[in-house]
Parts: C-alpha cells; structure tokens; sequence
C-alpha cells in the first residue's frame, strides 16, 4: 500500500478517500499502526536498498528470499513502477546474511517498542 516503496512517511501524506484511510479490518496500514511500521521501515532501509536496489526492489527481494515458490503481485500505477518492478529480479532475493540482519534490526526495534 506504498509503504515499502517509501512513498509516504507521514499519516498526513493520506487524503481523506483513500482506501488506506478506511477502518476495514484487513487495513494494517491505520494511524495508530503507521509510526511503528514507519520505525520498522527506516531500521531496515539500508539493508534493502544495498546493491542498488530501490526500497521497492528490496522489499520483493526479502519476498524471495522467504520463500522460493511466492510469486508476489506489486501494485503499479505507472510503466515506470512496472519498470522498477520487472528490474527486481536482475538483484534476486536478499542474501541470507541480509535476512539475518533484517531480522535482527526488527527484533530490535519491537522490543524497543515494547520498552517504551
């Protein structure tokens, strides 16, 4: 929902119809939830955008290196996030070492969370 592509940093960012400001439940992308996932996002950015790779490269990387059989469906709204996209697989999936550090830096910043 644009998230992982960077696209929004701020709640403020969100007009008023759009689908991530609805109160359906599948919508883990609310007001409340935003900061931290924007926490989560900023601990692991560098890691995903290493190599070269933009944030949106990086993010269908990690999807890859979860699982070999996933075959994720991005959201696109332009040839040029098309472009981006179909590029992703020139990088593959992050590397094992990535993954780790990836789930280190989350592990750290939840815990964080949880002490505040």
């Amino acid at each position: 929902m644009g998230l992982l592509s960077g696209k929004y940093a701020s709640w403020d960012q969100i007009e008023l119809q759009d689908i991530r400001q609805s109160q359906l439940s599948w919508n883990y992308f609310n007001s409340e939830r935003l900061p931290g996932l924007l926490r989560q996002l900023d601990a692991v950015r560098e890691i995903l955008t290493s190599d070269g790779r933009t944030l949106a490269q990086g993010a269908l990387g990690w999807l890859w290196a979860r699982s070999s059989p996933v075959i994720p469906i991005p959201g696109f709204k332009t040839v040029k996030q098309v472009e981006e996209n179909v590029a992703a697989m020139q990088y593959g999936p992050l590397s094992q070492r990535q993954m780790n550090q990836i789930d280190e830096l989350l592990r750290r910043v939840r815990d964080e969370a949880v002490s505040n």
